[in-house]
């Protein structure tokens, strides 16, 4: 990143954020979003508003065919996965293999880079997945809306947490991409917050917090800072809590 860019947020950050965070054809100039580093972060939330938005219309497609609501919520999950390339759900799976599977440091991170996935990886995401799609049946048979505010803010969750820890390896998505500004960090939770909030997905802004800071904690204590498998999981948990907030509120 050169030392004379700012965390200021450009236009073009919004397409390099789609763009890391996904794998629709979008355009961007890679040399720019490289000399960016971690500030196009800002706009995760924004990214994440987009997919949900994608997930929706399949939720909606689901419910026009009166799909039972399991099946519904089946869609929507598997909507974003496949707009991601369950980048996230790889991250969860890595993460809960690493974390509970090694006994010290090296073993951990040596573990969550294996491309093998292990038994806490299984459980863990047919628990995610499973739970996250009976949530969203369940929400999209009163309001689409909320999906958008739900995928936003659990994907700027991530923001904070990639600037408050450093990373564990020198090498991986997480370091190449770098570490966020504070200033960064508090717009990407601003914008995230705000998409929640007109979304009609308010109770998001207390659940999606909490699974961030949980996989947060976790990880600091495990393996001394973040790689991007941990930014995975934190969506993920962060995205998990956030429905389990709208449907014990709403």
């Amino acid at each position: 990143m050169s030392n004379s860019d700012t965390w200021i947020p450009k236009w073009g950050d919004i397409p390099a954020a789609i763009g890391l965070l996904s794998r629709l054809p979008i355009c961007v100039d890679m040399h720019k979003a490289q000399a960016r580093g971690a500030h196009p972060s800002w706009a995760y939330g924004l990214a994440g508003a987009l997919f949900g938005a994608l997930a929706a219309l399949a939720g909606w497609a689901g419910l026009v065919m009166g799909l039972p609501s399991l099946a519904t919520g089946l869609l929507v999950v598997g909507t974003t996965a496949w707009i991601t390339g369950a980048m996230h759900h790889d991250g969860l799976a890595d993460s809960l293999d690493g974390l509970w599977g090694g006994w010290s440091l090296e073993q951990r991170l040596d573990i969550m880079k294996d491309s093998h996935i292990g038994v806490y990886g299984v459980v863990g995401l047919i628990c995610v997945i499973g739970l996250q799609a009976t949530l969203y049946g369940h929400l999209a048979a009163q309001s689409l809306w909320p999906i958008l505010g739900v995928m936003a803010l659990s994907r700027a969750i991530m923001v904070p947490i990639m600037a408050a820890l450093p990373n564990a390896r020198s090498q991986g998505l997480s370091a190449s991409v770098g570490r966020p500004t504070r200033k960064t960090a508090i717009l990407a939770v601003a914008l995230g917050g705000t998409i929640a909030v007109f979304s009609g997905a308010w109770p998001a802004l207390i659940g999606a917090p909490l699974g961030g800071l949980a996989v947060a904690a976790i990880a600091k204590r495990k393996i001394g800072g973040q790689t991007g498998d941990i930014l995975g999981a934190s969506q993920q948990c962060a995205e998990t809590c956030a429905l389990i907030g709208l449907a014990a509120l709403l």
